[in-house]
Parts: C-alpha cells; structure tokens; sequence
C-alpha cells in the first residue's frame, strides 16, 4: 500500500471527515459552510480540512470576486488509487473464500 493510500484512508477514518466529503460531493462549499452544516468551530473544521487536503481528497481555490474566501471541492481522480486497491482486494478475497468453501465442501 502506498504512502499517499494511508494518508486518504486516514483522512477518511474520521465520520465528520467523511460527511465533509459528502457534503462536498453535492457541491463546493467554503469552510465556515462546511463547519455549520457539520456543527464544528472553525478551528476543528479547519483541522479537518487540512487532514482531507494532505490525504489527496480535497482542493482549494478562490473565487473570482473574493480572494478572501477559499472555496473547497473534491479532487478529480482522486479515489483512482484507493478504487483500485478496493477492487483488488475484493478479487483477493473473493479467491480465498471460493478456496475455502471447495474446501470445506470436500473439493480441494
């Protein structure tokens, strides 16, 4: 597992981290936003989207009229990695549990 899949899967251990992540699925949303819709402080809120950005799942970007206020999305392709390593170790145990139940059924 590569360095860059521990950060995302960390930053995605946490609920509120998750919710965020939904919350920015639907559309993006400044952080003062974020933090009202997840009951947070600025500071934690801010925290959190730190985590998010360091894991690869979020980026932040000003809007034209307003330098001031960064507006936060997700990343495009930024699951690719974690999609694939969900995907192969499905495949992996799928081709162990279909081991053990010739097993057990007496066809190994």
């Amino acid at each position: 597992m590569s360095a860059a899949l521990d950060r995302m899967l960390g930053a995605l251990a946490d609920p509120k981290r998750r919710r965020a992540i939904e919350l920015l699925g639907e559309r993006p949303r400044s952080a003062g936003e974020l933090a009202g819709e997840l009951g947070l402080t600025p500071p934690a809120m801010s925290r959190h989207l730190r985590a998010l950005k360091e894991g690869g799942l979020v980026e932040d970007g000003h809007p034209d009229f307003d330098a001031r206020v960064r507006i936060y999305s997700l990343k495009d392709g930024a699951t690719a990695e974690l999609k694939q390593w969900l995907a192969d170790t499905e495949a992996l145990w799928s081709d162990q549990l279909a081991s053990f139940k010739r097993h057990v059924e007496g066809g190994a």
